[in-house]
């Protein structure tokens, strides 16, 4: 991955939504903020998207499909909890995205990489939030 695009990854703002009204905003390699700490409790967490595969835009029926897909996988896990999330570039792009706790990251790899993304974000608890690459 380009420094560009590692760069774009890291200054993305990641947004999700907690209920209806609420939302939590983390950033790469900062604490998750309390009140999302408080819902992922001590298990692990990814905020994960199958849009836009290789950081390459596709056509928005063929995103929706595969975050469908995605959306089904992880909703698959035993104990698994979805909740929705956007990541928001700050050149003002944006990706829907789910946020998901309780699989751990061998699942989230696979998942990953079954959706043909370079990197996602994820953590363990309340820890700090990493940008995972994959290869």
């Amino acid at each position: 991955m380009d420094e560009a695009l590692l760069e774009a990854f890291r200054a993305t703002t990641y947004h999700v939504s907690i209920d209806t009204v609420s939302w939590a905003t983390l950033r790469v390699d900062l604490p998750l903020p309390v009140v999302l700490a408080d819902v992922v409790g001590m298990h692990s967490w990814a905020f994960i998207t199958a849009w836009n595969p290789q950081a390459r835009r596709r056509p928005p029926a063929e995103n929706l499909a595969a975050q469908r897909e995605l959306l089904a996988a992880l909703q698959a896990q035993p104990g698994a909890v979805v909740l929705p999330a956007i990541g928001v570039g700050s050149s003002g792009w944006s990706e829907p995205s789910l946020f998901a706790i309780g699989p751990g990251v061998a699942t989230f790899d696979r998942l990953a990489r079954a959706h043909r993304q370079l990197a996602y974000v994820h953590g363990e608890a309340a820890g700090a939030a990493l940008l995972r690459m994959l290869d």
